[in-house]
């Protein structure tokens, strides 16, 4: 037996590897959590299959499935990427596994791009499940795929953006009460089962500006009317995206 066959190697493993596993385990953590599976999973479906069965909102002219499905993928986009991410990252600060977390040989934006990399893990599972559904539904979506790929992408980075920095400059409860909070309103006036045309014209201005208005509606655009690409809505998910994420990189705080 030569020297040296048992000598400890110690050292942190290689950095693709440890984002990896932080990624697993951030997305084994999301999908055991009961509150985040009620925010990522049963709401949209609920809101998908009801509003789809029953004739309960005008959404105008064609089948109801055609209009709600834009919006429901937008809101499980939100609830994920913004709800459920805040609310969770906002107690891990409040215990200090953040803290712990920074200090291991894992870099601070490589935790940051696992949390992201797990987000739009569960993001797909949320998207072929709502698909299905919205297929034995009736839907029947048009338009350019690339095109709803690059809108989800950057509202994913746009919501992901809002909730670190909620999570990282307000308490957990607050984070808890907020995050909820913007979910029901922007449910209710983010043009996800509600037509913006319903609010007054003064208002629908404002709305139209929201990071979910702007995914509902390029998604509508390119899964309903057929448009190739939305540039406008990008446009306002993309300045939203860098607002969004500076403002988290500047004042997110680890303590």
């Amino acid at each position: 037996m030569s020297a040296g066959t048992y000598t400890p190697r110690p050292g942190a493993a290689p950095l693709g590897r440890m984002i990896a596993t932080q990624t697993a385990l951030e997305t084994r953590m999301l999908l055991r959590n009961g509150e985040q599976l009620l925010l990522t999973v049963i709401i949209p479906t609920l809101l998908l299959v009801l509003f789809s069965a029953v004739d309960i909102v005008d959404t105008g002219a064609g089948e109801s499935v055609d209009f709600l499905t834009p919006g429901i993928l937008a809101l499980a986009v939100m609830s994920t990427a913004f709800t459920g991410q805040a609310i969770a990252t906002g107690f891990e600060r409040r215990y200090g596994v953040l803290k712990r977390l920074g200090a291991s040989p894992l870099p601070r934006w490589a935790l940051m791009t696992a949390k992201t990399l797990a987000v739009l893990v569960t993001e797909v599972l949320q998207v072929v499940l709502l698909t299905v559904i919205a297929f034995a539904l009736g839907w029947s979506p048009h338009g350019n795929p690339f095109a709803v790929l690059l809108l989800l992408v950057l509202g994913t980075a746009a919501f992901s953006g809002l909730g670190l920095l909620m999570a990282g400059t307000l308490k957990a409860e607050a984070t808890l009460a907020a995050a909820n909070l913007v979910f029901l309103l922007l449910l209710v006036g983010g043009g996800v089962v509600v037509p913006l045309d319903k609010f007054p014209d003064a208002v629908q201005s404002v709305l139209g500006l929201l990071p979910i208005a702007a995914l509902s509606d390029g998604l509508r655009e390119v899964l309903q009317h057929g448009a190739s690409m939305p540039w406008g809505d990008l446009g306002i998910l993309s300045v939203w995206a860098v607002l969004g994420l500076g403002a988290a990189a500047k004042f997110f705080r680890w303590e």
